[in-house]
C-alpha cells in the first residue's frame, strides 16, 4: 500500500475560544495538526465552516483517503443525531445545530459528534495515559468541570448522555454554580471558580496558574483554595467509585497544569476517605494535552466505521449552508 492509498481520520475540537484539528493515520498517529480562533458569536455554520477551512490544507498536503471525521464540542450533545442540544451563552446559534450533517455535506464522508469530555476520554484510552484500560473515569478541569465514563471497554454515556458528569452533581457546599444549581463540584474545582474563591479570600484577582504559583511560594490562601478543590475532586471520585466501582481516573484540562500541587492534595484526601471497595485509586494526568479531544473524536469515527454502528445515512444530501472546505481524499 502506498501513502496515497492509506486511510485517514480527522478529529476536530470546537471550543469556545479555539478550534483544533488533527489528521490521523488509521492507527491514530497524528500526521498533521492546525488550530484557529472559534467564531463562537457567528453561529453554527460559521464555526463548522472555519473548522473545515483549517482541515482543507491538511488534506491537501497529506496523501491518503479520508474515511471519516469526528468532532468534539462543549455542551450537551445528541451523539446519535450528531446535533448540539444545549450550549453555554459563549456560543451564538450553536444549540440545535446539526454538526455531523454539516460536516458530511461538506466532505461526503461519515461524521460523528461527541461531547468534548467524552472525546477527551476516547483519546486518552486509545492513545494516552490510560491506553487499553477497560474502566476509567475521565475528569477535565478547565473553565468548567467535566466528567465521562469508560466502562467494559466502551464509552458509557447513559440514556440521556449525562453519565459521568461529576461537575454538576450537588454535595460540595452551597455556592451558586454557572448552570443555575448550587453546591456543584464546579464551584470549587474549575479554573473560573479557583479564581473566584481566591478573590473572595484576598480581594485579589489572579489566574488559576498564578494562584498555583502563589501556593508554591507559601501563600496560605492559595493553598487553601487548591486544597478545597482537591478535596472536592477526591470526594467526586469516591462517589463515582461507590456507584460504578471504577478506580482508574485520568485528569486533564488547563487546571491539571498545576499537577505537582494538585495531585498530592487529591491523594491525601483519597487516603482519608478511600473507595468502599478498598481498592486504591489509580490517579494519572492526561498525556495528550490539546490533542486529546480531536484525537479522541477521530478515534470515535474509526471505532464506529470499524464496527458498522451508527453509520449515518444520506451524508451527501444534507443541507446545512456550510460550504465544502476541501476534497475528501488526495490521489
Amino acid at each position: 500500500m502506498t501513502s496515497h492509498d492509506r486511510t485517514l481520520f480527522a478529529g476536530v475540537d470546537i471550543g469556545g475560544t479555539t478550534t483544533q484539528v488533527v489528521l490521523c493515520a488509521e492507527d491514530l498517529t497524528v500526521l498533521d495538526r492546525a488550530g484557529t480562533a472559534t467564531p463562537a458569536a457567528d453561529g453554527g455554520p460559521a464555526m463548522v465552516g472555519k473548522a473545515l477551512g483549517v482541515l482543507a490544507p491538511l488534506l491537501e498536503r497529506t496523501p491518503g483517503r479520508l474515511a471519516g471525521v469526528g468532532a468534539g464540542a462543549a455542551g450537551v450533545v445528541d451523539s446519535a443525531a450528531g446535533r448540539i442540544l444545549v450550549a453555554s451563552d459563549s456560543f451564538t446559534g450553536w444549540a440545535g445545530f446539526a454538526v455531523a450533517d454539516a460536516v458530511e455535506a461538506a466532505l461526503g464522508v461519515p461524521a460523528y459528534l461527541d461531547n468534548d469530555v467524552n472525546a477527551f476520554l476516547y483519546g486518552e484510552v486509545y492513545g494516552g495515559a490510560v491506553r487499553g484500560e477497560s474502566d476509567v473515569l475521565g475528569i477535565t478541569l478547565g473553565t468548567g468541570v467535566g466528567g465521562a465514563l469508560w466502562m467494559d471497554g466502551a464509552l458509557f454515556a447513559g440514556p440521556h448522555g449525562a453519565a459521568g458528569e461529576i461537575g454538576h452533581i450537588p454535595g460540595f457546599g452551597d455556592l451558586p454554580c454557572t448552570c443555575g444549581g448550587r453546591g456543584h463540584l464546579e464551584t470549587l474545582a474549575s479554573g473560573r471558580s479557583l479564581c473566584a474563591r481566591y478573590a473572595e479570600r484576598t480581594g485579589r484577582r489572579l489566574t488559576a496558574r498564578e494562584i498555583a504559583e502563589a501556593a508554591g511560594h507559601g501563600d496560605g490562601d492559595a493553598l487553601a483554595v487548591y486544597r478545597a478543590a482537591a478535596g472536592g475532586i477526591a470526594r467526586a471520585i469516591v462517589m463515582t467509585a461507590g456507584v460504578v466501582d471504577v478506580t482508574t481516573v485520568v485528569v486533564g484540562g488547563g487546571v491539571s497544569g498545576a499537577w505537582p500541587l494538585l495531585e498530592p492534595l487529591v491523594r491525601e484526601a483519597l487516603a482519608a476517605e478511600p473507595p468502599v471497595s478498598g481498592h486504591p485509586v489509580r490517579l494519572v494526568r492526561a498525556a495528550l494535552g490539546t490533542d486529546a479531544i480531536p484525537v479522541g473524536a477521530a478515534a470515535r469515527a474509526r471505532r464506529e466505521l470499524s464496527t458498522g454502528a451508527l453509520v449515518r445515512a444520506g451524508c451527501s444530501t444534507s443541507t446545512t449552508g456550510v460550504e465544502p472546505a476541501g476534497a475528501a481524499s488526495r490521489q
